[in-house]
């Protein structure tokens, strides 16, 4: 059983028949309740680490994982939201009506609630992220279950601005401090709509500024953010219009310019940068195929295969479908059998890549998987036993499949 969201209309006897189903689900074993709480509850979240079959499960933590996957800090949260949301027409439920306008796209519903309503823009959700109408065009921190994003986002952003939203304003997302450029910047679903850069052109023009603390959340730079979630493209966007750059950031947008000056004439680094922010410019260069830079630190002395959240510079690269860095690695001695935090070398980074990387996550262009499997195949990778039978079990189409098929097989894979 798995949990599905309620209506706005939704009264509290229906969250405790919600709850009561997701206990007895739970109960008879139902593997999906058992995530969900490892998922959402507070406490028990090491229980999946632990492994702690004694661990009793109670109704009342099947309410607390409710309430935490609703984005609530307690099940008492939960209920003061209800009885104030399904007043219709009361301030709360105006703004969760706004919310679902965002993210449905109805920019007249939208126009109408703001209307009726101007002090929406200022208001903030009851939710534990306390962000404006304007944190949710973001899709960013908030509630697990908004999966949708609409293709005139942009058009929200403009109501909300002529109404007075303030673009600046902080909410509690990861850590704290996460401001509406800060989240659009470093989320996906702007780029998989197509609006990433409107978006940031809007929100600039708008008077966003770039260089609040931690406006990304979890104490990070807006540049350091992007790159770290995975958002090049806004990255590169928001550094050529002035965005603040450590070496870290310089490095992973690959301004070689602005890297080459947090170095001293001996080739050690100046007060301006720290270890961390070198080895991280490095991973991110690495990542994002900015080869030039990955060579020059190379020159500078960073150990090519040092690792950053689990992965090597060459396995990151592979991630990327960046050939001439992946080709400069291996060149350097980075081991195509090293293996990273899940287990894979970077034969096994490609494939994984091939399967579940969409072109969304490939920057500036995406780089056709074969082309980087056969480099690695050619370089001497390994393949693994088994990889044709768990290739055959995956989601692609059988083209795709019999290519990479070919491949392996011409490199001496029988299974």
């Amino acid at each position: 059983m798995e949990i599905s969201l309620l209506p706005l209309s939704a009264g509290l006897e229906l969250y405790r028949k919600q709850a009561e189903k997701l206990y007895e689900a739970y109960m008879t074993g139902d593997v999906a309740v058992t995530e969900f709480i490892q998922s959402h509850h507070p406490r028990l979240r090491k229980w999946a680490q632990t492994h702690c079959s004694y661990v009793q499960v109670t109704p009342a933590d099947i309410q607390l994982a409710m309430s935490d996957w609703y984005y609530f800090d307690s099940w008492m949260h939960l209920v003061e939201w209800v009885a104030l949301v399904t007043q219709r027409n009361s301030p709360v439920f105006l703004f969760e009506s706004a919310v679902e306008a965002i993210f449905s796209g109805d920019a007249a519903a939208l126009s109408l609630l703001l209307k009726e309503e101007p002090g929406l823009v200022k208001m903030r959700s009851m939710r534990r992220h306390h962000g404006t109408l304007l944190h949710y065009v973001g899709a960013n921190g908030v509630e697990y279950y908004r999966a949708q994003y609409p293709k005139n986002a942009v058009e929200s952003l403009k109501l909300l601005l002529d109404g007075g939203a303030d673009l600046n304003a902080t909410a509690d997302m990861y850590g704290g401090g996460c401001t509406p450029l800060g989240l659009v910047a470093t989320s996906v679903h702007p780029t998989k709509a197509g609006v990433m850069y409107s978006l940031l052109g809007a929100m600039l023009e708008g008077g966003a500024m770039m260089d609040l603390p931690g406006i990304a959340g979890n104490a990070a730079g807006l540049i350091n953010g992007c790159l770290a979630n995975g958002r090049p493209e806004a990255a590169d966007f928001l550094a050529r219009r002035g965005a603040w750059l450590n070496l870290e950031g310089a490095a992973g947008v690959g301004r070689l310019d602005v890297v080459r000056s947090f170095f001293n004439e001996d080739g050690s680094l100046n007060k301006d940068a720290t270890q961390r922010d070198l080895d991280r410019g490095f991973i991110w260069a690495s990542e994002f195929g900015q080869t030039a830079v990955v060579e020059y630190l190379l020159e500078k002395g960073v150990d090519p295969s040092l690792e950053v959240d689990g992965m090597n510079s060459l396995h990151w690269a592979v991630i990327g479908g960046h050939l001439d860095t992946i080709k400069l690695l291996i060149d350097r001695g980075v081991s195509l059998e090293s293996v990273n935090v899940y287990g894979g070398t970077a034969l096994g980074a490609a494939l994984w890549a091939t399967v579940n990387s969409a072109s969304v996550f490939r920057w500036p262009a995406s780089t056709d998987d074969l082309l980087v499997i056969d480099l690695l195949l050619s370089e001497g990778s390994q393949v693994e036993e088994g990889t044709l039978g768990w290739l055959q079990r995956q989601e692609l189409s059988a083209s795709k499949k019999a290519a990479i098929a070919d491949l392996l097989r011409n490199h001496g894979a029988e299974s």
